[in-house]
């Protein structure tokens, strides 16, 4: 009896796994014999009447597929399931095969979902892709062994003894006298009392067989040092042999590595993927941002799913929120998230009184999945050690709010809104009425910027021993706002301290200024254009404020910031927190005064901190803090809104206008083929040729500023005369069934991809998302994959599902009702993933 094609489906959509991974084989596709395939990338899959008819048969004894290594010794079973049924119902079949042929390694597919098992450790895992060779090799020789890492010590110095391992017989540690400027010359780290309990707290949870763990641990209490101290426990226990380190943002990703360097360097080994491409493996800690390894899902190409055997992803509800957690859940083992944002931080927020598409309440969903994420779906993390334990234990600083309106904030941000009279073109008055969100969007006052520049700058916490504004980062709406605020800044401070400054006393920092990261590093270490004029050899940086938009939030450290300013409304509690953050830190100011001779070291501790808050956010999250200053505004004159601009005038007309008859003489239809014409193609490359010909759009996309490079290409090369660059043009030119992004063609002509996904890759792409992080059953995985695929392309099939008007599908040939009907749960699961995370662009045609 021939097989159904469900089973043929099945092995074939294995087959096609087994040679994408680079796998040689025995298969069983006859039920009599074993057959050996060779992989090869040109092999192609064997039509259904080569499959055999007894491909669920396994009474006979017959190993599905028995996977070699390039010696041909077995080193893995694969057993194969029909679509229908859950790849677990062949585990213990399994085993009894891998046991036969002594190996240690199991995968367990349908075709639809795959689970690989180390039978050494623990249950099957998900994967979406099968590990290639290479890597299940390496992890051959990985044995872990949790007891080991549940009764290792770690002490307080577990990694200062890693960066010296004699620094107890220095002289100057054993001088008391001597100790505190040892360790700081020496940059020597010990781990804090709430550190070492949150170590203590993983290895429990180990003990009881947990492989996701969770840290809770507020700004400034040293989640990367924490996290360097895991690192080494599983390293040094055998427990891990390479790790990889998830942030979301370039400069966290240089951050990081520079700390894991500074504190492992002398046993592990740290690099930057992106610039160690073809020797990571020599690494035993891989930093990356998670962006640059799931753009074009870069990670399923690259990497196999044993690669890493400990994951640990920073900022966890960022670097892993929406579909970013697919490259989380891709590989297999340990995992471990930092956050500093607690779950309970919306507990005021009332998800049934909150419209689904407000900023808290999407917030709201990506914390309570990121606890579900690392097994901690009740909130209670593995550990957690809040703003509050670490100002009662001394270790971080609260805000003094200065909560500041003016007039026209104040009815900006009351439920009725601030409201004025306008004169339409037909010469009529009407009312239009603005918030505070569009504050410097819809609706602009330079005046009321001036305000808040002057509040600021008479209220500012001052230097405790140059007596200078301390340093300060200030938070604008957008791009054009922090322009406005830096030179107004500038102005005020010009007249307040002649000759102090050469407009260099704030410095707009944000991503279209060249070198705005470095600005920061440098804002950070106290060189931003030099020292204070204020004290003379006093190391801090001439620029006390630096007005930015999005940089300088997450992870960013200076820690004798001693001001924030936010000039505007901000809605994600995620953000604020981070902000806040910023300046928690504590700080002992230093200054060596010199007197010929005759040296004195003046200090001081940083006491405090100001939050200037202008659009009342702290109300807007309803933070408990003591409004300890209120400061009265002086009234101004309310301001129109800003007029749009014109609209540009009509083009000029040509010179001659045909008006005479141009029929038409012949006409002759050529099929283009799958390659594109051949003028096509050489428009690529021209594109290809004049984007390697300008120096910046490489640099900035090979340092990861791709929005960066985007804006140079589109400025410089897009419409311009001769070649008229568009997207557009780029599209069919490289033949595509889809839309095609900048970014994608940047990729392409810098060899970060070597082709264009088709819209069915990308399809495949996507659902391979959906199912790491939801993980459906085998019952329900056919019909999901119809209807995923379905919803995405399909702009009827939306409309029908988004408005409820089920009855439509009865002739729909896309998904029909009992097909819509079999999805159960899924019904509303899909399109509401697809809603916050697919980007429905990128398949239209």
């Amino acid at each position: 009896m021939d097989m159904s094609n469900k089973e043929a489906r099945a092995r074939i959509r294995i087959n096609e796994l087994l040679l994408r991974s680079g796998w040689r084989f025995f298969a069983d596709e006859s039920g009599s014999a074993n057959i050996a395939l060779e992989a090869s990338v040109e092999r192609t899959p064997p039509s259904l009447e080569a499959l055999g008819d007894d491909f669920e048969k396994t009474a006979n004894g017959f190993i599905d597929y028995l996977l070699l290594d390039e010696r041909g010794c077995p080193v893995a079973v694969l057993e194969a399931k029909r679509e229908s049924l859950d790849p677990l119902v062949g585990k213990e079949q399994a085993r009894q095969y891998a046991r036969s042929q002594n190996v240690r390694f199991i995968l367990l597919s349908n075709g639809n979902l795959h689970y690989f098992w180390d039978l050494e450790a623990g249950n099957p895992t998900i994967i979406t892709e099968l590990p290639t060779p290479t890597s299940l090799g390496q992890f051959h020789s990985f044995k872990p062994n949790p007891d080991k890492l549940v009764s290792e010590k770690v002490a307080e110095d577990y990694v200062a003894i890693t960066q010296n391992a004699s620094y107890r017989n220095d002289p100057r540690w054993n001088d008391p006298a001597q100790r505190d400027g040892y360790v700081k010359e020496a940059e020597l780290k010990f781990l804090r009392p709430y550190q070492l309990r949150a170590i203590a707290a993983l290895q429990g949870a180990v003990a009881k067989d947990q492989t996701r763990f969770l840290f809770e641990m507020a700004t400034g209490t040293g989640k990367t040092l924490t996290a360097a101290a895991v690192i080494k426990l599983f390293m040094r226990t055998g427990n891990a042999k390479r790790v990889l380190f998830l942030v979301d943002r370039i400069e966290l990703e240089n951050q990081a590595w520079k700390a894991f360097v500074r504190y492992l360097k002398n046993d592990y080994r740290t690099v930057i993927y992106k610039e160690n491409r073809d020797d990571w493996r020599k690494a035993e800690i891989v930093v990356s941002t998670v962006q640059s390894l799931q753009f074009s899902d870069k990670y399923r190409r690259l990497f196999s799913p044993t690669d890493f055997d400990l994951v640990i992803s920073d900022e966890a509800h960022r670097s892993i929120g929406g579909n970013s957690r697919a490259v989380f859940e891709y590989f297999i083992g340990y995992k471990l998230g930092l956050t500093a944002t607690p779950k309970d931080y919306l507990k005021k927020i009332d998800p049934a009184r909150i419209n689904a598409r407000d900023p808290r309440e999407w917030e709201r969903r990506q914390l309570l999945d990121t606890y579900k994420t690392f097994g901690c779906a009740s909130g209670i993390p593995t550990f957690r050690y809040s703003l509050i334990d670490g100002v009662k234990e001394g270790y971080l600083l609260n805000p003094v709010v200065v909560d500041a309106r003016t007039e026209i904030t104040t009815e900006l941000l009351a439920a009725k809104g601030f409201s004025v009279m306008q004169e339409t073109d037909d010469g009529e008055m009407v009312e239009q009425t603005f918030f505070g969100k569009d504050f410097e969007k819809k609706f602009f006052s330079d005046e009321t910027n001036r305000v808040f520049c002057e509040t600021f700058l008479k209220n500012a916490l001052r230097d405790p021993l140059s007596g200078e504004i301390g340093k300060t980062i200030v938070f604008c709406v957008r791009q054009d706002h922090a322009t406005r605020i830096t030179q107004k800044l500038n102005e005020l401070v010009h007249a307040m301290f002649p000759g102090k400054y050469n407009s260099d006393f704030a410095l707009q920092v944000t991503s279209v200024i060249t070198d705005a990261q470095q600005m920061a590093v440098r804002f950070a270490n106290n060189n931003l254009n030099g020292h204070t004029r204020f004290l003379d050899g006093y190391p801090s940086a001439k620029t006390r404020v630096c007005v930015t938009v999005g940089m300088m939030t997450t992870g960013y450290d200076c820690e004798d910031l001693l001001n924030l300013v936010l000039l505007r409304p901000i809605f994600s509690p995620t953000d604020f927190i981070q902000i806040k953050g910023r300046g928690t830190r504590k700080f002992t100011f230093r200054y060596v005064e010199k007197d010929g001779a005759r040296t004195e070291e003046h200090t001081k501790e940083k006491q405090k901190f100001k939050l200037f808050d202008f659009f009342a956010n702290c109300e807007y999250f309803e933070e408990k803090f003591n409004y300890d200053e209120t400061i009265k505004l002086p009234p101004i004159k309310p301001t129109r809104p800003k007029p749009e601009p014109p609209e540009p005038p009509p083009p000029v007309p040509p010179d001659y206008t045909n008006v005479d008859p141009d029929p038409l003489r012949t006409l002759r239809e050529t099929s283009v083929p799958v390659h594109g014409m051949k003028i096509d193609r050489k428009f690529f490359e021209r594109f290809e040729d004049q984007v390697k010909a300008a120096p910046e759009v490489r640099a900035r996309f090979e340092a990861g500023d791709l929005q960066g490079a985007e804006e140079i290409v589109a400025r410089d090369l897009f419409n311009k005369p001769e070649d008229f660059f568009n997207l557009d043009k780029l599209r069919k030119a490289v033949a595509l069934d889809r839309r095609i992004t900048l970014r994608e063609l940047l990729a392409k002509v810098f060899g970060e991809i070597d082709r264009f996904k088709s819209k069915d890759e990308l399809l495949e792409d996507e659902l391979a998302k959906f199912v790491s992080i939801h993980q459906p059953d085998a019952l329900h995985m056919p019909v999901i994959r119809q209807f995923f695929k379905a919803y995405i392309t399909d702009g009827g099939v939306r409309q029908i599902v988004d408005s409820r008007e089920y009855s439509r599908l009865a002739n729909n040939a896309m998904v029909s009702l009992g097909e819509f009907r079999a999805l159960d749960q899924w019904r509303d699961v899909i399109p509401e993933y697809v809603k916050d995370y697919v980007p429905l662009n990128q398949f239209l045609s």
